[in-house]
């Protein structure tokens, strides 16, 4: 440490430094960064600094030196650290969701991590995976089999696995304007609305709802309409799409007790 950084700031980069701490709304480590520059612009000593932000001396000077050799954000932001590299791939990612979302094996009542790892060393040519590797990799697609019920496939055979690698080799291909990747998808949308229409703003006067009075509470007074699908579409290798809404007729059925006609899921 024979380089000696000092730390000027200037008044945009403190009040964005007292925002921040201020607020409260960023990890740890990046507002004890922020404090360091603002106690190192006051001029404060590196050891006087380590003490009040209880972190080691070479912190403090790992943090001067990126800002004085980058910038406030590189100062703030974590260094890319080494590492090896992830075990599994990016098919053998989409083989381990789908096998945790299919059904456990015979005499299990849900999947665990080791057995997610022997059945990923079964199914790829790992010799060895750690629950660990498992668990990170469901995190990373919100996925957690042995918490809560999902959507299951029924088996994870050679043939879908097949389709699996053809669907992500079609998404793995370079864009081709010629051959445009199109996705589409639906779900259903219930639409609410206002018991009474809203008065719209005028001058001088607010927009006005309609809310329930007590002792109900005050809150706006919805009621369900139709039913509608959400239809996305977009390129594959694109984020931009278009969506648009189709309003669905509602469907009925009879009651065989009783000749009222009850809708779908409700009561009669």
């Amino acid at each position: 440490m024979n380089v000696r950084y000092r730390i000027e700031l200037s008044q945009a980069e403190r009040d964005e430094l007292t925002t921040m701490l201020s607020r409260g709304k960023h990890a740890a480590r990046k507002l004890k960064r922020a404090q360091i520059l603002l106690a190192a612009d006051a001029g404060s000593s590196d050891d006087a600094i380590a003490r009040a932000v209880a972190v080691g001396g070479s912190t403090v000077y790992r943090i001067k030196r990126r800002f004085v050799e980058g910038n406030l954000e590189r100062a703030l932001s974590e260094e890319p650290r080494p590492g090896a590299e992830r075990k599994l791939t990016g098919k053998e990612e989409a083989l381990l969701v789908a096998t945790a979302c299919a059904k456990p094996p015979k005499g299990r009542a849900r999947w665990t991590l080791e057995l997610l790892a022997g059945a990923m060393v079964k199914l790829t040519e790992h010799k060895s995976l750690s629950h660990e590797t498992v668990r990170r990799r469901l995190a990373e697609n919100d996925l957690k089999p042995w918490r809560k019920d999902m959507w299951c496939i029924p088996q994870v055979d050679g043939e879908y696995v097949a389709r699996m690698e053809d669907v992500l080799d079609l998404y793995a291909e370079a864009p081709d304007p010629k051959r445009p990747v199109v996705c589409f998808d639906e779900s259903p949308v219930q639409l609410i609305g206002e018991v009474r229409q809203p008065i719209p703003a005028a001058p001088g006067q607010l927009e006005r709802y309609d809310y329930v009075v007590p002792p109900q509470r005050h809150r706006q007074s919805l009621r369900r309409h139709r039913r509608a699908s959400s239809l996305a579409q977009g390129q594959g290798h694109r984020t931009a799409g278009s969506r648009r809404l189709r309003p669905m007729h509602a469907r009925t059925r009879r009651c065989p007790l009783s000749r009222r006609r009850v809708h779908p899921g409700g009561a009669g």
